[in-house]
């Protein structure tokens, strides 16, 4: 026994006073938070310009246009896309980079260990071998006085949850775009069985005009005119067809696979857009689009940076504790470990305005992303606003475009009965076929941008049905 009473080698931590007392104090101390944003979207309008009252529309929406077939291609693109599973990647790191801010709150302990052997000459010139093992706990820890570490690893919670809205803004494209190529293909084949139609009436019409030179009824510039006709209808199917092999590939690559992979396409009817849908109000698209959610959480985040970099211009508080063990006393390791603690209370004093810059740089991040959040929404609203001016303008246009199509019809009738009856040239047939053929081409055409813009409209509405979403095995 010691002669004071006490334990060899135990000395009494009476600076583990002064740190209960410093951890006492941190409960005084109010950590810095983010500053409130009063509406930080800015001023909507409160309805759009050219609103009308639909029906719902599904929130898988591309299921209105009634096709099985579309319904599958979708399906196999949310799933099998490389870009989206790039995304589902992206996420996961995000997440991970969260997890490891997270960390930072809590206690770091490491171990650590040692073996040697030793070689010693003993005093009748011999040698003796000893073995020496150590082993040791390490553990550190920094409270939180002023909140810095919570700020940081809220910020980069927010940041991984934007970067999932990311993840579905990516999978509302590839399914717009999965859409948008598939129509194309149903609009690229009707125009080329328009065009074998086509170069059939134009090869009946050189028939007749070839039948009427020989017999001398008229010259040899009308047979001329119309295999002209025949040559331009003739020169525009290959490019009908290479659109739709391109096409095709372009829709082999948002379903993840080769270009040049076959798959069917059975649908022969362009799949018209039904009447608009409800579309609700302007200030709906800040809840509705995963581009707006994300530029939202990206500006919270920027403000729990600022809140970040407020904190780490004040005194920090870092506790270690050790505890090392030699191979004589190992079985005392995890008697009272905290041998060796420490508080170390750490406050910049000098640092050429290092700290004062990074809350000024977050200040101005957080500002940029205030401006941005704002632009986002200001953009989303026109996207909405420039769909509906499309289609019902579209609409429009498409109805003259039929009464114009009409006319033509009719005109034509007359100039081939006029020319039958020797009342007028060849030139107002030539004239009056080629106009009306391309206003039948036209139609195709304007019906396809109408499909287009009603994709524009859904996507622009956002929705929730990406929330569905599973991550495809790797």
């Amino acid at each position: 026994m010691h002669p004071h009473g006490r334990r060899p080698g135990r000395r009494p931590n009476h600076h583990l006073a002064v740190i209960f007392g410093l951890c006492l104090f941190i409960t005084a101390c109010t950590p810095f938070t983010p500053v409130s944003r009063t509406a930080p979207q800015g001023r909507l309008p409160e309805s759009y310009s050219l609103y009308e009252g639909g029906a719902a529309t599904p929130e898988h929406w591309w299921r209105t246009f009634a096709s099985t077939e579309l319904d599958g291609l979708v399906d196999t693109a949310l799933a099998e896309n490389l870009g989206l599973a790039a995304a589902w990647a992206r996420l996961e790191q995000a997440g991970a980079l969260a997890r490891q801010s997270a960390a930072d709150l809590w206690p770091q302990v490491d171990a650590e260990a040692g073996a040697g052997v030793s070689r010693r000459q003993t005093d009748n010139r011999g040698t003796r071998d000893s073995e020496d093992y150590s082993l040791g706990l390490i553990s550190s820890y920094e409270v939180d006085l002023w909140g810095r570490l919570r700020a940081a690893r809220t910020a980069d919670l927010l940041e991984a949850t934007a970067s999932r809205e990311d993840l579905y803004t990516a999978a509302m494209s590839v399914a717009a775009s999965v859409v948008e190529r598939w129509a194309e293909i149903i609009a690229s084949r009707r125009q080329l069985d328009l065009l074998q139609e086509q170069l059939e009436v134009n090869r009946t019409f050189l028939d007749l005009v070839e039948l009427r030179f020989e017999k001398g009824i008229v010259s040899a510039l009308d047979v001329y005119q119309q295999r002209q006709a025949v040559a331009e209808v003739e020169a525009e199917i290959p490019l009908v067809e290479a659109s739709e092999q391109l096409l095709r590939h372009e829709l082999a690559l948002l379903l993840g696979k080769p270009p040049g992979t076959v798959f069917e396409i059975l649908e022969t009817e362009m799949p018209l857009p039904p009447a608009l849908p409800a579309l609700g109000l302007p200030a709906d698209l800040l809840a509705a689009r995963p581009d707006v959610r994300a530029a939202g959480l990206r500006l919270r985040a920027a403000d729990w940076q600022v809140a970040a970099a407020r904190a780490n211009r004040l005194p920090a508080l870092r506790l270690t504790a050790g505890a090392s063990y030699g191979s004589d006393d190992l079985d005392r390791l995890f008697d009272n470990w905290l041998l060796n603690l420490a508080a170390n209370l750490t406050a910049p004093l000098l640092d050429g305005g290092r700290r004062t810059a990074a809350v000024e740089r977050q200040a101005a991040v957080a500002a940029e992303n205030l401006v941005r959040y704002r632009e986002t929404v200001l953009i989303a609203v026109k996207e909405v606003e420039d769909a509906l001016v499309r289609e019902v303008k579209q609409r429009q246009h498409l109805a003259g475009l039929q009464r114009q199509i009409d006319v033509a019809d009719k005109a034509l009738e007359q100039a081939v009965e006029r020319y039958r009856k020797g009342l007028n040239d060849y030139l107002p047939v030539l004239t009056q076929l080629a106009s009306t053929q391309r206003l039948a081409r036209d139609l195709i055409t304007q019906q396809t941008a109408l499909i287009r813009f009603r994709i524009a409209l859904h996507r622009a509405l956002g929705g929730r049905w990406t929330e569905d979403l599973s991550a495809p095995p790797l």
